[in-house]
């Protein structure tokens, strides 16, 4: 049997409530969506201990150890079942409906981790969730969905946009991403800044419950006026697709000029291909990969604003004499590097036989030179992508078996790192930290990063945005798991936990709540972007 919870499990009351409020089991009948958070007790942090947090004003305002185990929270009362809608002093409260901004009180997370609210560094809502729109055998590699999506754009109307992108998102906040940065084309027919108008204004909508930063994807057709107009209609961030341009280092300057002008930030598709032969001439690093000219321009003009270089899969074709000087000026110049596997991985390599490259930034390499890094998942079915399930952990889990980063670092990519790249305040346990968070069951960090934990509580500003639990149940007593008991291995070892049982999966019917939420050269098309 499946079907959605709708609503919270409540219970009478059988005394005053002297303790805080249960979150209940990762399975449980429960919903927390909209309850604003003050505290959190007996919550297991990344580094494995266990602590109380305080939360005030959208951010974590304290942060004190909790004991080791259930005991911690002894002496401060039973906790009430989820839904139970009274106060510390047994007085009804109802819980806060979403948009509110009334306190909820706090909640007993024993048996669940945070973990920092994860981004979404580089997506294309205006292109999202159109994958079934495009004849069948089209699309494929970067120039094939080039074509597709222009094949189809003259039907597509802000509205529409509006629609998958809503949807989209719905996606993204309730697998634990709190920030979008979606790039957005200038459309060749019609009005060209209808995908503009759509997004900045799907921004404010979701103001306070998610952030929108709207990134324009302006492609050589792109006249200096149209990108001005985009800026006066309300973007965020300057965009382009200079690899895609006939004369890409034109393409750079141009985009960097316009962001002088403007004083926004600047985010460029950067060496989307794996080829190495486009740019043979004088020799030079700037000529061998686009990222070293954009770097090299950038420390020239000496920009003050955050500038990022997102895909670079062509740093994978270099050996390492000749990408150590390119990553070097790219250090130098304080860009960020946003990386993006499912993609990539799927765009990249059908034209080669054998040894079918991975499409993927060197990432081992760019963090060994402490370029910020951040990672996402870039086109969610659409023509560039035709699968993706909106997860930051499909993303980390791409990191560490295709990137092969170690767990903590994919982590970081879509959440810690990933702020700084969008030049976002800081997320995680520390006063002073935005209240962005995710709350997922307490199993071993592996299962985490993997996406196996399934149960996922979403905090944005200090609100519960999003609450999704999920019940399995198995026909055989030898396939249900006990409940860990992981505890005092894993505070001896809190980076690296003993492997244990994951959370109880008494599931083949599932129930959920979610919030309502080498090779030839390629050829460059005039993009409608990318």
């Amino acid at each position: 049997m499946t079907g959605p919870v709708t609503g919270p499990v409540t219970g009478p009351a059988t005394g005053p409530v002297t303790g805080p409020v249960s979150m209940g089991a990762p399975d449980a009948w429960a919903d927390l969506t909209g309850t604003t958070v003050t505290s959190l007790r007996g919550v297991r942090l990344l580094d494995g201990t266990i602590a109380d947090l305080t939360l005030a004003g959208g951010t974590i305002a304290a942060v004190t150890p909790a004991g080791a185990g259930p005991e911690a929270v002894a002496g401060r009362g039973a906790a009430t079942a989820v839904g139970d809608t009274r106060d510390l002093a047994g007085a009804s409260t109802d819980r806060c409906a979403p948009g509110t901004s009334e306190p909820a009180g706090a909640l007993d997370a024993t048996g669940w981790r945070l973990v920092p609210a994860a981004s979404e560094p580089h997506a294309h809502l205006d292109k999202a969730l159109t994958a079934n729109r495009i004849p069948p055998g089209t699309g494929h590699d970067l120039v094939g969905a080039i074509d597709a999506w222009r094949s189809i754009t003259p039907t597509i109307d802000a509205g529409d946009i509006t629609t998958r992108a809503r949807a989209a998102v719905g996606r993204y906040l309730a697998r634990g991403i709190t920030t979008v940065r979606t790039h957005v084309d200038v459309h060749m027919t019609g009005d060209p800044l209808r995908g503009v108008d759509a997004l900045v204004a799907l921004r404010e909508q979701l103001r306070g419950t998610l952030t929108l930063q709207v990134c324009l994807l302006a492609g050589e057709h792109a006249s200096d006026a149209v990108v001005a107009e985009a800026v006066d209609h309300g973007i965020d961030v300057i965009g382009g697709c200079p690899h895609l341009a006939s004369d890409p280092r034109h393409e750079t300057t141009r985009m960097l000029d316009l962001a002088e002008r403007t004083g926004l930030p600047v985010d460029l598709h950067t060496d989307e291909q794996t080829t190495l032969d486009e740019h043979a001439g004088g020799g030079g690093i700037a000529d061998i990969v686009d990222i070293a000219d954009l770097a090299q321009q950038v420390l020239a003009r000496g920009l003050a604003q955050r500038v990022t270089a997102s895909h670079c899969v062509r740093l994978g074709s270099l050996p390492p004499a000749d990408l150590a000087p390119v990553l070097d000026v790219v250090a130098r110049a304080g860009l960020g590097v946003v990386a993006l596997p499912i993609t990539n991985l799927y765009l990249q390599g059908w034209q080669d036989t054998h040894l079918i490259p991975r499409g993927i930034a060197p990432l081992r390499a760019i963090l060994d030179a402490g370029i910020d890094l951040a990672a996402g998942a870039d086109n969610l079915r659409d023509p560039f992508n035709p699968v993706g399930r909106a997860d930051p952990f499909e993303t980390t889990s791409l990191l560490v078996s295709a990137g092969h980063l170690r767990p903590e670092e994919a982590l970081a990519a879509v959440t810690t790192s990933a702020r700084t790249v969008l030049g976002l305040p800081p997320v995680g346990a520390t006063p002073g930290a935005a209240a962005d968070f995710l709350l997922v069951p307490d199993a071993d960090l592996g299962d985490v990063i993997a996406g196996g934990t399934t149960a996922r509580v979403v905090v944005s500003g200090g609100r519960v945005v999003a609450d999704t639990r999920v019940r399995s149940s198995l026909d055989h007593p030898a396939l249900v798991e006990p409940p860990p008991d992981h505890r005092a291995s894993e505070d001896r070892a809190p980076h690296h936990p003993a492997p244990h049982p994951a959370v109880p999966t008494p599931a083949l019917a599932a129930t959920a709540t979610t919030a309502t939420t080498s090779s030839t050269p390629t050829r460059r098309p005039t993009p409608i972007g990318r």
